[in-house]
Parts: structure tokens; C-alpha cells; sequence
């Protein structure tokens, strides 16, 4: 009986690397001078605008605008000095996103809501409330508006806030060799302080842990999305009811 004949080995496919891209630490920096800077800009143009600006409009603009702006930005920076959004903030939808996302969204959740009560009951509900909750619980809104804003502070922000914090900040530090739970930890912290509201710093870092771990553990950015999408859900609907006066002001 014939011997078999050797096998020819069989070549193994090459895996092509995820592109590197050529921006780093200083793209987040200049995104988030942006981000200020056009707030000031807009605080500024309606200090100066004579007479009483719209509160309504203060409200829209001073929060959507600047970090739109930041965002904009963020994704022109990823598409010439890099791979794309995609490749580069690793951004999917998909629904292992929303399945992971959904989970850690709903522990934040519930820790955020514990922590909230417990922070409230410590320094007291005024000092809890964050900025923009301030804004809206002193001023009644059109219908249209409150929509939009609900919108925005549900699904909308915290789009844009991935994209700069879980995004581009985390591939800003990845590009330095760091580990991922240091990215993971610095990360947590940048957006808590970000929000420059000092007396709520504590409380927004409870909210960015588990959004963190779901940027972590799959390491895409779609499942941070989608779990600060439904930590934001209650606060949103909140602001909603509030702007609309169905629910008293605090």
C-alpha cells in the first residue's frame, strides 16, 4: 500500500493590525479648549446681547452647543489625522453593544440612584442637583424645548460625551502604552472633574465606573453609549417633567 502523501501545510491568514493613528494626548486637549472656549463665547455674546436673553435659549444653547462643537471636532480630528471614527474610538452598535451596554447601564442605574439619595441626604438636595437640573428647575419650558432637551440629556449627550471621554481621551491614552484599568481609572476621573461642578465630582464618579466597564469589557465604545444612555433615562424624564411643570420644581 502506497504512502500517503504529505500534506502541504496549509498557510495561516495574516491578521492585518488595527491602524495606528497620529493623534494623541493634544487632540483631546485642544478639543476640550474648544469646548470651553465656545462657552464663554456663548455666555459672552448673551451678556452682551442687551436686555434679558431668552432663558429658554440660554438653557438649549449653552448645553448643546459646546459639546457639539467638542464632538465635531473630535470625529474631523479621528478622519485626518487618523483611521476614522470607527477605527479609531473603536465606535460600533451593534447588539452585543446594547446587550453589555444595557447591563452595566442598568447597574449604574441603580447605584447612581443609591448614591444620589445617600449624596442628598449629606449635603442636601440643592447641593446634589447638578447644573443644568438647576437651570431647568427655575424655568418652564415650551413643549418643543422640553422635548428637545430631553432628547439631548437621554440619548443625544451622552453620545457625545463617549465620544470625547471613552473615545478620544481613552485612545489618546492608549496610544501612551498605558494599561487598560489605568486608561479604565483616568478616564473615570477626567469625566467626572470635567463636569466642573466640584460638590458633584464624588457622585459623577460612581455614574462613570460601570459606563467605563462596559467600554472596558468589550472594548468598543457603543456599549459606553448605550449604558450612559440608560443611566441618563430617569434624569432625562425628570427634567422633562420638571421643564414641562408637571412635577414641582425642588
Amino acid at each position: 500500500m502506497a504512502a500517503p502523501l504529505p500534506r502541504e501545510p496549509q498557510e495561516v491568514p495574516e491578521v492585518d493590525p488595527v491602524p495606528q493613528h497620529r493623534w494623541g494626548f493634544g487632540a483631546f486637549l485642544l478639543v476640550m479648549a474648544v469646548f470651553l472656549l465656545s462657552a464663554v463665547v456663548i455666555d459672552a455674546v448673551f451678556q452682551s446681547s442687551g436686555g434679558t436673553p431668552d432663558p429658554v435659549t440660554v438653557i438649549l444653547v449653552g448645553t448643546i452647543v459646546p459639546t457639539f462643537l467638542a464632538t465635531l471636532l473630535t470625529l474631523l480630528i479621528t478622519k485626518v489625522r487618523g483611521n476614522g471614527p470607527k477605527v479609531d474610538l473603536r465606535f460600533s452598535y451593534n447588539r452585543d453593544d446594547l446587550r453589555t451596554g444595557l447591563k452595566f447601564g442598568l447597574i449604574g442605574l441603580v447605584c447612581t440612584t443609591v448614591a444620589a439619595a445617600i449624596w442628598s441626604s449629606a449635603v442636601g438636595k440643592g447641593n446634589a442637583t447638578s447644573a443644568l437640573g438647576a437651570l431647568v428647575d427655575s424655568q418652564t419650558m415650551p413643549a418643543v424645548a422640553a422635548v428637545v432637551l430631553f432628547v439631548y440629556v437621554w440619548l443625544v449627550g451622552p453620545l457625545f460625551e463617549e465620544i470625547l471621554y471613552r473615545g478620544l481621551l481613552w485612545g489618546a491614552l492608549e496610544r501612551l502604552r498605558w494599561g487598560q484599568w489605568a486608561v479604565f481609572c483616568l478616564t473615570t476621573v477626567i469625566f467626572a472633574i470635567s463636569h466642573l461642578e466640584p460638590l458633584r465630582t464624588s457622585l459623577l464618579l460612581v455614574i462613570g465606573i460601570p459606563i467605563g466597564l462596559a467600554r472596558l469589557v468589550t472594548g468598543r465604545l457603543g456599549a459606553s453609549v448605550a449604558a450612559h444612555q440608560i443611566n441618563n433615562f430617569l434624569p432625562a424624564l425628570a427634567t422633562l417633567l420638571i421643564s414641562l411643570g408637571v412635577v414641582p420644581a425642588s
